[in-house]
């Protein structure tokens, strides 16, 4: 698809400088331009849903910026001028929760995969093929929600695994196995979609596998804002959840 205009997309450490501009600023109510944060495994659905937002709404600027949504989550206890705020986990959710103007909501949900090697070469079955001897793991720290996900997984399959890094967000697991820099990592689903034929993914049984819920928020700072309202709304409606559903995830 064709896109309207040039993507912004900014990086963590970008947002950083910007605070001091909206040090004792809130998002004006007129204005048409929303910064929106959000987990990286939400890159592609949302580049998308940047799209068709703006298309919509004539004028309107939807800024996102992805990465890990614990780094978010302190870019927005630290003072960054963000809007809307769309995590992988409810735990990291409630740690801003008193920079949230109203209530946060699920609007989709993910499932995990193991991603592998294209082809699968090492032949990777199961979780506890993980803990073979020699085999690169690598996954998240525990404070990012893909890390704490895959801790889970492991420790409901039984398993021990000491990982071989600890990579920033998901998409750096992902970037890591298509470059031939890992083995193996549990990764969202939609991770294995979006990797196409770069990789292989292996399914990890229901009774091991965690159903993550992604919830959005509109933060006090927007309160105000009918376009940032206009955004969370359209996520969680019948456009932004088709998007969804292309790029693999599930609705709640």
């Amino acid at each position: 698809m064709a896109l309207s205009r040039p993507i912004r997309v900014i990086a963590p450490a970008c947002l950083l400088v910007l605070i001091g501009l909206a040090a004792g600023c809130g998002s004006d109510s007129g204005s048409k331009s929303v910064t929106v944060a959000a987990a990286s495994s939400l890159t592609g659905a949302f580049t998308e849903a940047k799209t068709q937002f703006e298309a919509s709404h004539p004028g309107s600027t939807i800024t996102v910026s992805f990465a890990s949504s614990s780094s978010l989550a302190q870019q927005i206890s630290d003072g960054a001028p963000i809007d809307v705020f769309a995590s992988a986990d409810n735990t990291t959710m409630q740690k801003v929760a008193d920079h949230i103007s109203g209530n946060a909501s699920t609007f989709t949900t993910n499932t995990l995969e193991i991603l592998v090697a294209k082809g699968n070469p090492l032949a990777i079955a199961s979780v506890s093929d993980l803990a073979r001897p020699g085999l690169i793991y690598i996954t998240c720290a525990p404070e990012v929600p893909i890390g704490k996900y895959s801790a889970d997984v492991l420790s409901r399959a039984g398993v021990t695994v000491a990982p071989s890094s600890l990579e920033p967000d998901v998409k750096g697991i992902v970037t890591k196995i298509t470059a031939g820099e890992a083995d193996a990592g549990i990764v969202y689903s939609t991770d294995v979609v979006a990797a196409g034929d770069r990789a292989s993914g292996v399914i990890i049984p229901t009774k091991q596998n965690i159903l993550a819920s992604y919830p959005i928020a509109r933060l006090k700072r927007a309160s105000g804002n009918s376009i940032a309202a206009a955004w969370v709304e359209f996520i969680k409606g019948a456009e932004g959840q088709a998007i969804l559903t292309r790029f693999g995830f599930v609705a709640p």
